[in-house]
């Protein structure tokens, strides 16, 4: 998207000139591999325009924008071992390409890399704050792991839950990525609050449209088959809401075709969706969403700065939420 590209070059450039070609080689490379294998980079480029809020030279954040982007891969290396998945955005993961000890090891080098990173910021005076910040968005992504795994042995997980794990392992990275860009910016305490804020709301309702374009998505444009969290018994957004609101017959169906693994899958997968849609959870779900997305956009609008600086945020997070693929 337009509004982002000065924003994703000027990463792209960083990272590629700030590439890992320390020794040995075998810590390194695995490092190198999982930062290129694309994504959309939008928690560096959500820092940079956390920062370009209140200021100008966004360059000036983009040792913290490459600190944000190793933590995110780091985690996304150690959860592909504890998923056990052979493939990342495409292509092999880590510990499938080389092994578990490497995914351990690259991995364990990639958080201490991210606190180097830190440090690299030419202006120190916040950098206490900007440590603190780091560091609860990062020992919040494990506790939404953990809750996350937890919830795959539990039929019992309230939707009330669910919001709290999808916070703590989706949303609090990206509103802490913005809450350190405004802080490097040195804005004031309040707009620091509210940034942090917008970036936790867009973050939930993000995962929420995820859930929903899982489920209802247009396969060609998603990029995935659709109904892969029903095929997995994940519970969902949509899942969690369809038994709030069924009646007991319609409730005790959903139950147990959510505890099963027939050899139909797409059979399963069609009742579901059946399931959900005489439930109006297509049009719930969206409700939710939308409802994190004004109180973004209301946290993005008691910032005190002029309207043209929060313009390319405002279009980035319509970008997401808009999204259909």
């Amino acid at each position: 998207m337009q509004t982002t590209l000065p924003f994703r070059q000027a990463f792209e450039d960083y990272m590629n000139e700030h590439a890992f070609t320390a020794a040995p080689r075998e810590l390194y490379q695995p490092i190198n591999y999982i930062m290129n294998l694309g994504g959309k980079r939008m928690r560096p480029i959500m820092l940079l325009m956390g920062y370009s809020l209140f200021k100008d030279d966004f360059k000036q954040a983009l040792p913290a924008a490459y600190a944000v982007e190793i933590f995110h891969n780091f985690s996304l290396v150690h959860d592909d071992m504890m998923d056990e998945a052979p493939v990342r955005r495409g292509q092999p993961t880590v510990h499938e390409k080389w092994n578990m000890s490497t995914g351990i090891l690259s991995g364990d080098a990639m958080l201490v890399q991210a606190y180097e990173y830190l440090l690299e910021l030419e202006d120190k005076s916040n950098l206490a704050a900007i440590i603190k910040t780091f560091n609860r968005f990062a020992i919040e992504v494990c506790e939404g792991q953990q809750y996350d795994m937890n919830f795959e042995q539990r039929n019992d997980v309230t939707i009330e839950e669910y919001l709290k794990m999808i916070e703590l392992k989706t949303s609090v990275l990206l509103a802490g990525a913005m809450k350190i860009g405004a802080l490097i910016a040195k804005a004031d305490t309040q707009s620091v609050k509210h940034i942090y804020e917008f970036g936790r709301n867009v973050g939930l309702a993000f995962q929420i449209q995820d859930d929903y374009l899982d489920t209802f998505g247009d396969p060609a444009k998603f990029g995935k088959k659709v109904g892969g969290d029903i095929a997995q018994n994940k519970k969902t957004y949509l899942i969690l809401k369809a038994l709030e609101v069924a009646n007991p017959e319609q409730r005790q169906q959903l139950e147990d075709l959510m505890n099963c693994k027939p050899k139909d899958e797409q059979a399963k997968i069609q009742t579901v969706m059946q399931l959900l849609e005489n439930l109006n959870i297509p049009e719930l779900t969206a409700q939710k969403k939308l409802a994190y997305q004004k109180t973004a956009y209301q946290h993005l609008e008691a910032i005190e700065v002029e309207n043209a600086r929060k313009q390319p945020i405002r279009a980035i997070a319509e970008y997401l939420l808009e999204r259909d693929m």
